[in-house]
């Protein structure tokens, strides 16, 4: 899974269309950010028109029902009206869903942090726990979503493993570029392991299979101060 971060183009880029198939739209954007507050106001304004829509990195994929809006004529100066009726400085996350994902900070990779950042253990949960973090899109495996910090409050940018681990729990809560990340399932995974949470991240048989959907706020605490204990050794 690409692990290079929230990417920002030098200055702002003007949403670009580009047909992706008979039933569907690509919309470039700037970033991460900006392709999640797209997709929100796209559901807004399209409702039950659209079959999907799927913010990535820096692009928005809009999918049609059948007969739905491009089937009625909403071709790319259309759904261009609709997009330029976007304001990204308005499109932040603060009518979003809120979830909140207690962590065990027991990583075998906080040490490693730690002696980068030149701070403690605790610290580097400090800073995690103090961070606000957005679901900008989801990949790489089912309920896997890929965390960007809010309004900067994670700046952080943390290397990948040399070489992925064979395993990693199901669970786990890890870092990599600057994306924060909840394996959902165990599986390979080359992100730095900060700890580990008991959350169900994916229930395919659930209303709202994807704990983590694109556009979920995300707060991490500390399990063990939760529980009433004193945290770090």
């Amino acid at each position: 899974m690409d692990a290079a971060g929230p990417v920002s183009a030098p200055g702002p880029v003007v949403p670009r269309l580009l047909p992706c198939g008979p039933g569907a739209w690509l919309v470039e954007v700037d970033g991460p950010q900006e392709a999640a507050g797209l997709a929100t106001h796209l559901r807004t304004r399209l409702g039950a028109g659209l079959r999907e829509v799927v913010p990535g990195a820096t692009s928005v994929l809009v999918e049609t029902a059948p007969g739905g809006p491009r089937g009625r004529g909403l071709g790319p100066e259309a759904l261009g009206r609709v997009v330029d009726d976007w304001a990204p400085a308005a499109a932040g996350s603060q009518q979003a869903p809120a979830v909140v994902v207690p962590v065990t900070y027991d990583g075998e990779d906080l040490p490693v942090l730690a002696e980068a950042w030149g701070c403690t253990v605790a610290e580097v949960v400090r800073r995690h726990t103090a961070a606000s973090f957005v679901s900008v899109f989801c990949g790489f495996a089912p309920g896997f979503a890929y965390l960007a910090g809010e309004d900067g409050s994670w700046p952080v940018s943390v290397p990948r493993l040399a070489s992925p681990r064979p395993r990693v729990p199901a669970g786990s809560v890890a870092l990599a570029g600057g994306w924060c990340g909840v394996y959902p399932t165990a599986s390979p995974g080359g992100w730095r392991l900060l700890g580990r949470t008991d959350v169900v991240l994916f229930d395919a048989g659930a209303d709202r299979p994807a704990l983590l959907a694109p556009g979920t706020r995300v707060r991490f605490v500390d399990a063990a101060q939760e529980r009433g204990g004193d945290g770090r050794a």
